[in-house]
């Protein structure tokens, strides 16, 4: 569904400027994570697509996207700039004359500003934590690197770091650093179709997540048994606090896909490589990936990307060992 507001009417005068960002902050506290927002006309209709909405459920969303959004704007704007703004809902593809029409306006919203970006001084911080957080991990891990490597040169043919091209933040590519667990020279099809699968709802990790969790294929035949023994334990992502010193990754933030994940992607699941740059650990990891469908893990990007704040990482860091231990990581 394609909601637009037409805020054309009050883009006059010297307090527009004001008036629009309160309409920016009312719209974005009324539609979900998932939701995609934009001008559909530049400085004169904003655009919202909502996902992943079926027929029979149009005019019950409809009504609460309405709803949310007047006790919104009926708390900043008084009600003659309220009845200035008009809104209208299209469901897409539309059905005119018994011709459906194609997707106007999807891939095609510009960013509107937006006042909760996070200021340049907890952008710094934040890069701070990650290279002090970085160093330190690798200084007091260094005996475990050494061990692990050795493990891992003893168990099986091929080099002890295994590097993979991954998609990063606002889809930039970089080659994503783990501890090798599978053996050398294997076939990727395996992953490739249970991820193809699992992205569009046609594995069994949907109706059971427990059984198999996201990107996790139980009883994979590339794994090695010291491989095992490091994605159980998650040894296998040390090396990325390497991406991380290097700045590729974030300490905390949503997992990189590799790029035929992406290209397997839903439209509005693209938005989680948009909105943050990639973390080693994150919303989804602390919350028990093994428990959540591939839809769960993309909202929980999401929604760390909309509330994200220095405080939410360290509770996130502070999480994550409790996790791993518990087998929730």
């Amino acid at each position: 569904m394609l909601m637009l507001v037409n805020v054309g009417k009050l883009c006059d005068g010297n307090k527009s400027a004001k008036v629009i960002q309160k309409i920016i902050f009312a719209l974005s506290s009324s539609i979900r994570e998932t939701d995609i927002s934009g001008w559909y006309k530049q400085n004169s209709v904003m655009g919202v697509i909502l996902t992943e909405i079926s027929a029979a459920d149009q005019a019950s969303v409809r009504d609460v996207i309405l709803t949310k959004l007047n006790a919104a704007l009926s708390s900043s704007l008084d009600f003659e700039q309220i009845s200035r703004i008009q809104v209208s809902f299209h469901f897409l593809p539309e059905d005119t004359n018994g011709q459906k029409q194609t997707q106007r306006g999807v891939g095609m919203l510009c960013p509107l500003p937006d006042e909760k970006e996070p200021s340049d001084l907890a952008l710094v911080l934040k890069r701070a934590m990650d290279v002090a957080g970085s160093l330190l991990a690798l200084l007091i891990l260094l005996p475990l690197f050494l061990a692990i490597a050795l493990l891992i040169k003893r168990s099986s043919k091929g080099p002890v770091i295994f590097r993979q091209e991954r998609v990063g933040y606002r889809g930039q590519t970089f080659v994503f650093l783990k501890f090798r667990s599978m053996y050398s020279n294997n076939d990727d099809n395996i992953h490739r179709e249970y991820v193809n699968r699992l992205i569009t709802r046609k594995t069994g990790a949907e109706t059971d997540p427990g059984k198999n969790g996201v990107y996790k294929i139980t009883d994979d035949p590339r794994v090695t048994p010291i491989g095992r023994f490091l994605r159980r334990t998650s040894f296998d992502e040390l090396p990325q606090f390497i991406n991380v010193l290097k700045g590729e990754m974030s300490l905390v933030g949503p997992r990189p896909p590799i790029q035929y994940e992406f290209d397997s992607y839903d439209y509005w699941h693209r938005r989680r490589v948009l909105a943050a740059k990639p973390g080693i650990t994150g919303l989804w990891q602390v919350k028990g990936r093994s428990k959540t469908t591939f839809d769960d893990m993309v909202r929980l990007d999401l929604r760390y990307a909309r509330a994200w704040s220095l405080w939410l990482d360290l509770k996130i860091l502070i999480k994550t060992p409790l996790a791993i231990f518990t087998g929730a990581y």
